[in-house]
């Protein structure tokens, strides 16, 4: 399987110009012009200290482990880009387009209505096994400064139910039979071995899908469905064609293996460098 986490290529300023431009150039030649481009032609960068924000908080997503300014609060292996492909702009693979608008949310998990502030960075505590960015700071208001940028034009309608937004995976159930992790071994091996290896551990290819570097068990992926639901629209990259039992027996294999435990008193800054966490001081 083709590494999902790979870094996405050439989503920065100029190749948005680019896509803008060509879709322009397709429409006066009466070519035609995919929605995706569409909307990507009208994401145009603002001037100034607001667009290099937003292009800082694109940057922060594409390399979240090593750029200096989240590279702090991150405790594996992972980026925001491992689970949102192509920098979030992806359609369907934990797609960034349009989360702004589905905020203020309800979160079950956490008991409260929450901000898109709070989801961006409990996902720092969870999926990448960190710490909590302080709410207002530097990486916290960047991250979702392009999180929101790349909602520009829609309709905001606010959740009431889940922190969703309007293209989020939807959820998946296997057709007749139980997960099995055995017949998932089989497909690992056969289909993301190559990228992730053998012992799960990820090497030049993709990030570890088990193991100390990889997220840890209060993430959402941890949990077998939401696994084989993301497997099932992302895996292999850039050609998804698992059925849902096989990514259900996927998903099963590589969550049968030891991952960080979640904590949250361990994953929250000390409260000078808090802010406000809204949600309850416990991991359910």
């Amino acid at each position: 399987m083709k590494s999902s986490w790979r870094l996405s290529i050439g989503m920065g300023c100029v190749a948005l110009c680019v896509v803008t431009l060509n879709a322009s150039l397709n429409a006066e030649e009466g070519g035609t012009v995919s929605h995706q481009a569409t909307q990507q032609s009208t994401r145009v960068l603002p001037p100034g200290e607001l667009g290099r924000v937003i292009e800082l908080g694109r940057q922060i997503v594409e390399n979240t482990k090593d750029h200096p300014l989240s590279k702090p609060y991150v405790g594996n292996a992972l980026n925001c880009t491992s689970c949102h492909l192509d920098a979030g702009t992806h359609p369907s693979a934990a797609s960034f387009l349009g989360v702004a608008t589905a905020y203020p949310a309800w979160s079950p998990r956490e008991k409260r209505v929450i901000t898109l502030q709070d989801r961006a960075l409990n996902c720092f505590m969870r999926s990448q096994n960190g710490t909590r960015p302080p709410v207002g700071s530097e990486v916290a208001i960047a991250v979702t400064a392009y999180i929101t940028w790349l909602s520009t034009g829609q309709p905001i309608q606010p959740n009431p139910e889940k922190p969703l937004g309007p293209n989020a995976v939807p959820p998946l159930s296997p057709n007749n039979t139980k997960p099995n992790a055995q017949r998932g071994a089989n497909l690992y091996a056969e289909h993301c071995a190559s990228c992730h290896g053998d012992d799960g551990l990820g090497n030049a290819e993709g990030p570890p899908v088990w193991g100390d570097q990889s997220y840890n068990d209060g993430a959402g992926l941890s949990r077998v469905p939401k696994l084989a639901a993301w497997l099932k629209v992302s895996m292999p990259l850039d050609d998804p064609f698992l059925s849902s039992d096989e990514a259900f027996d996927i998903a099963a294999f590589i969550n049968s293996h030891p991952r960080p435990k979640f904590d949250l008193d361990r994953h929250l800054p000390h409260a000078e460098k808090l802010g406000e966490y809204n949600g309850r001081r416990s991991d359910e």
